[in-house]
């Protein structure tokens, strides 16, 4: 029997990397940009003979701290600030510098000062609390999806699969889209699909596809059953849906299977096609397309199995649309053939990786709207 073995330490597929949090600036730092700020807005102060530096410039040093630094860091800039503003009002009022309106007006920038300091020291807490809050969910996220999709590379006797995968939102990391590659008696199964919509609802239609797919895969001898199978599954989640309120969702799905012959199997269920690198050529094999996982009874005709050549050396790439629909500033899809063409020098591990980098340059930032999966399935000699 076929089994499955990691390539070397494993690293979960897109490694669904952890929160690009800010890193607050050092203590030094801190103090020194806090005081060149202070000698800057009192130059200017000086210069112009007014107090409005202070109360535009100064005062609300310690808000941009909120943002940027540490609790202790903003501390430190409020309660300098508070002293700085303090002592330069007291010192102007000790030289005569106005009449009784005008200590009302120094009162009143002390006050400002002050509470727009406690102001930034409460904000700045309620910040890294909630960050502290995200990397809890975060690291909890990881920990269920590592149960959930398996940790790429995975080896069989008869792939290698790599892969990237990272979701449209960055502070939730299980999207919709799905991957599993099962090691059965009758070779490899691979799996890639894309669940309608978004949120729990779909991450809920994601895990009855991948929890039929595992068991499924070593039950059932053929593409076909095991198709009939995840779609099964689909329609038994929406029924439960459907009673809890929920909307109903259907899968979008690629399964393939890979064993000792030269040619593998594929049944494509409504999903973006495959595509296959060999020997310097990039190209998409001619399959046909049948309805997503749940909709089996629109169907007109019955799931069909896909034969095409996959010889050894060779790479097929599976994708979800959240490559193939990224769009650039013009509207222009990103070109994955063209893409492809330019990557053939890239190992089928580095190649996930760049094509996703690559589509995020194409399209600038900001404008992900799905969530994008990238496989690399290459083929191996069988022992």
């Amino acid at each position: 029997m076929t089994k499955i073995r990691r390539k070397r330490p494993a690293e979960t597929l897109g490694t669904i990397e952890a929160l690009d949090a800010i890193e607050p600036p050092s203590n030094a730092e801190t103090v020194v940009g806090v005081l060149t700020v202070t000698v800057l807005v009192e130059v200017l102060g000086v210069l112009s003979g007014s107090e409005v530096w202070l109360l535009g410039l100064l005062v609300f040093l310690p808000g941009t701290a909120s943002a940027l630094c540490t609790l202790q860091q903003t501390k430190f800039v409020a309660a300098w600030t508070t002293l700085f503003v303090t002592v330069t009002v007291l010192v102007r009022a000790g030289h005569g510098d106005g009449d009784g309106s005008g200590w009302l007006d120094r009162a009143l920038l002390v006050l400002l000062t002050l509470a727009l300091g406690a102001a930034s020291v409460y904000a700045c807490h309620r910040r890294i609390a909630r960050e502290h809050e995200m990397l809890r969910l975060r690291s909890t996220a990881a920990a269920m999806q590592r149960h959930i999709l398996h940790p790429l590379p995975l080896l069989t006797d008869d792939v290698l699969v790599n892969g990237v995968y990272e979701p449209v939102q960055e502070d939730r990391l299980v999207g919709g889209d799905i991957y599993d590659v099962v090691a059965s008696p009758w070779g490899t199964r691979v799996l890639i699909g894309d669940v309608q919509g978004k949120g729990l609802a779909a991450v809920g239609a994601a895990f009855a596809v991948i929890g039929a797919f595992r068991e499924a895969a070593h039950r059932e001898p053929t593409l076909t059953a095991l198709v009939d199978a995840l779609d099964s599954a689909v329609v038994r989640h929406n029924s439960y849906a459907e009673q809890t309120g929920d909307d109903e969702r259907f899968v979008t799905a690629l399964v393939v299977g890979v064993d000792a012959g030269a040619e593998a199997q594929l049944v494509n269920c409504g999903h973006v096609p495959p595509t296959l690198m060999h020997d310097g050529a990039v190209t998409t094999p001619a399959l046909d397309s049948g309805v997503p996982l749940g909709l089996a009874e629109l169907a007109v005709e019955p799931t069909t199995v896909d034969w095409f050549a996959f010889p050894a050396g060779s790479t097929l790439v599976l994708t979800t649309d959240g490559l193939t629909e990224t769009r650039a500033d013009d509207g222009t899809f990103y070109p994955v053939d063209e893409r492809l063409m330019e990557h053939l020098d890239l190992s089928p591990a580095d190649l996930p990786r760049a094509l996703h980098e690559d589509a995020r340059a194409f399209a600038g930032d900001g404008r992900r709207h799905d969530d994008v999966a990238v496989l690399t399935v290459r083929r191996s000699p069988r022992h």
